[in-house]
């Protein structure tokens, strides 16, 4: 897949901001495909993607699916995270899903550097909890990362849990480079070198800690895209919809209360009829299996 021109990107950041908060609105999702498909800029890919999304979504009423076939276009970090949101009884929104791909077009429509990238793509798999063995698989088939940068990616597969993430990054900087140089001016390191001075700085600051921590210092410091933390459950918003659902119940009450008090209660459903009682039952005075009674 090759790297798309800046202009896709601005495009696909606008339609993941517009799906979201029309689908917040309450829109359905096929619809939503089908009005943004015709305000997205035609001198771009985007729209002919959209409309193969809005065709695919009318059979299987899933999106990544799609977002799959058509992988020349939409990464297959994209796919899975997407994937993640359309799971069933998943605790990740596809409101979550779709702010996590805005931000990350938006930021690869400006100034991206591959390492802010990365840790923006690393933080959403950690934060989210979207699995790091397909999610690290999918970050490196992103056509932003040179070979140098997939290779780094699929060694995290392995090391993640033995190694803390700080070291990983510290080891591959620059910063890390100047220090052990300063003992051994021939020091050559093992593997290339991916992160600058302030992000091994950063790194080594934050050796054994949260790894949140980290994540945040990068933010602060170095301007890094701020992944979007998942929804707290509002305690107010809950209340209403219990009091809703009370509400609901008292009202089914009232109508069946007030149904008896009218007397609309159809008793003859109910009530045994005289005729179906007159005279003697069939089969009276017979013996199971033997001739009847004299």
């Amino acid at each position: 897949m090759p790297v798309l021109e800046k202009e896709e990107y601005i495009e696909q950041a606008y339609f993941f901001q517009s799906f979201r908060e029309r689908l917040i609105d309450g829109l359905p999702a096929q619809e939503i495909l089908e009005r943004v498909g015709e305000e997205l800029l035609t001198t771009t890919r985007l729209p002919l993607a959209v409309s193969y999304l809005a065709t695919v979504i009318k059979v299987s009423g899933l999106m990544s699916p799609a977002m799959i076939q058509i992988g020349h276009y939409f990464t297959a970090f994209q796919a899975h995270v997407v994937a993640q949101a359309e799971v069933a009884h998943s605790r990740f929104s596809m409101e979550q899903a779709l702010l996590i791909l805005e931000r990350e077009a938006r930021y690869k429509a400006g100034e991206m550097s591959l390492a802010g990238l990365f840790v923006f793509q690393f933080e959403s798999l950690s934060r989210n909890r979207l699995g790091y063995t397909k999610g690290l698989a999918a970050m490196a088939q992103d056509p932003q990362y040179n070979d140098d940068w997939r290779d780094y990616i699929l060694t995290l597969q392995m090391r993640l849990g033995d190694v803390d993430f700080a070291d990983l990054i510290f080891v591959r900087s620059s910063f890390f480079v100047a220090e052990r140089r300063r003992g051994d001016p021939d020091f050559i390191p093992k593997y290339p070198t991916l992160f600058g001075d302030r992000e091994g700085k950063i790194a080594r600051a934050n050796r054994g800690r949260d790894p949140m921590y980290l994540f945040s210092a990068l933010q602060r410091q170095l301007g890094y895209p701020e992944v979007p933390r998942p929804r707290r459950p509002d305690e107010l918003e809950a209340r209403v919809l219990l009091l809703e659902q009370k509400v609901t119940q008292l009202e089914n009450r009232l109508k069946l209360a007030e149904s008896e008090i009218n007397q609309d209660v159809d008793l003859a459903q109910v009530m045994v009829k005289a005729e179906s009682t007159a005279g003697v039952p069939a089969g009276w005075g017979k013996k199971a299996g033997g001739p009847s009674a004299p």
